[in-house]
C-alpha cells in the first residue's frame, strides 16, 4: 500500500515509539459495559442506516439525480468516518492495556482529517446544488449534469486525502520524548504535537493554513449557499410563507450542517478549564458517532423521497413520480 510505505519511510530512523497509550471514557468499572453496549447499538444502526441509504441511492433509478448522488456520497462517507474510531474505542473498552500502535494511531490520524475534510466539502457541494435547484432551476440540469457532479465529488475526495497525508507524514517525522499518554480516545494531530520535540512550528502553522482554510472556506460557502436561498425566495414572494417555504425545503441539510461544524467547533476550540477538556471529550464522541447515526435519520424523517424508495427496495411496492434529472 503506498500510503504505508510513505509512512514506514517517514518513520525510519526517526522515533523509537511503539506505541500511544488512549484515555479511556470513564474509570468506573460497572459503567464501561453499559458504554460497550451503547456504542455497539450506535455502530450498528449507524451501518444499517447509512448503508440502507447508499443501497437506495444506487438501486433506485428514480433517484438518479444530484441531491441524491451528494447523498450517496455522504452515506459512503458516515460509515468510514465511524469506522475508524468507533472499533477501537470500543475493542479498548474490552481491553486492560487501552493502546494503539504508532503505525495504527498514524493511520487513524490520516483517514480521521481524511473523511472530516471530505465531509465538509461535501456538505458545501451540497449546499451550492440546493441554491442552483431552488434560484436557477431552469438551468438546473445544465450546470448540475451527472459529469460536473462526479468531478465535483472526485475534487473533494482527491483534495482531502492529500491534504491529510500531509499531516500524516509530517507527524510521523518527529521526535516523541514526552509521556505517551494520550489525553484523548483516539490520534489527532494537536494532540501528538503536545508529545513531540523538536521544532513543531512547520506543523502548528500546517494546521494554522491549511486545516484552518479547508475548514472555514467550505463552511463560509455552506451558509453563503443558505443565505442566498433565504434571501431568494423571501424576496421573490415577499411574505412569511416564502420564508417557510426555505427554511422547510433546506431543512435537513441545514440541520446535518449545523450538527457537524457544531460538534467540529466544540471539539476543537481550545478549552479553558479541566472541566471543558472533560466536556470536549464527550463532544468528541458526539462528533464522531452521533452525527454519523443523526444524518441518514435526518434526511430520511423529511425526505419523502427517500423514504418511499427505502419502502419500495426493501419490500413494500410504493409508487414514486417518475423522475431521473439526469435523462432530461
Amino acid at each position: 500500500m503506498p500510503l504505508l510505505s510513505i509512512l514506514l519511510r517517514a518513520m525510519e530512523n526517526v522515533t523509537t515509539v511503539n506505541e500511544f497509550l488512549l484515555l479511556e471514557l470513564t474509570s468506573t468499572q460497572e459503567l464501561q459495559p453499559v458504554l460497550l453496549m451503547t456504542l455497539l447499538i450506535i455502530y450498528m444502526i449507524d451501518l444499517f442506516g447509512n448503508g440502507s441509504i447508499l443501497v437506495v441511492v444506487i438501486s433506485e433509478p428514480r433517484l438518479y439525480s444530484p441531491m441524491y448522488f451528494f447523498l450517496g456520497n455522504l452515506s459512503c462517507l458516515d460509515i468510514c468516518y465511524s469506522s475508524v474510531t468507533l472499533p477501537i474505542l470500543m475493542a479498548n473498552l474490552l481491553s486492560a492495556h487501552k493502546a494503539v500502535s504508532f503505525l495504527g494511531c498514524i493511520t487513524q490520524l490520516h483517514f480521521f482529517h481524511f473523511l472530516g475534510c471530505t465531509e465538509s466539502i461535501l456538505l458545501a457541494m451540497m449546499g451550492f446544488d440546493r441554491f442552483v435547484a431552488i434560484c436557477y432551476p431552469l438551468r438546473y440540469t445544465v450546470i448540475m449534469n451527472l459529469k460536473a457532479c462526479i468531478l465535483l465529488a472526485t475534487v473533494a475526495w482527491i483534495t482531502s486525502f492529500f491534504y491529510a497525508l500531509m499531516h500524516s507524514v509530517m507527524t510521523a517525522r518527529l521526535n516523541f520524548c514526552h509521556s505517551l499518554k494520550l489525553n484523548h480516545f483516539f490520534c489527532d494531530v494537536k494532540l501528538l504535537l503536545e508529545f513531540a520535540c523538536g521544532d513543531i512550528r512547520l506543523n502548528q502553522w500546517l494546521i494554522f493554513i491549511v486545516t484552518g482554510s479547508l475548514a472555514m472556506v467550505p463552511c463560509f460557502f455552506t451558509f453563503l449557499s443558505y443565505l442566498y436561498i433565504i434571501s431568494f425566495l423571501l424576496f421573490k414572494n415577499r411574505t412569511c410563507r416564502g420564508l417557510h417555504k426555505a427554511l422547510s425545503t433546506c431543512a435537513s441539510h441545514f440541520m446535518v450542517v449545523s450538527l457537524f461544524y457544531g460538534t467540529v467547533g466544540l471539539t476543537y476550540i481550545s478549552p479553558t478549564s479541566a472541566t471543558s477538556v472533560i466536556q470536549g471529550r464527550y463532544v468528541a464522541v458526539i462528533h464522531t458517532t452521533v452525527t454519523s447515526l443523526l444524518n441518514p435519520l435526518i434526511y430520511t424523517l423529511r425526505n419523502k423521497e427517500v423514504k418511499l424508495a427505502l419502502s419500495r427496495v426493501f419490500g413494500r411496492k410504493l409508487k414514486l413520480p417518475n423522475e431521473n434529472h439526469w435523462q432530461h
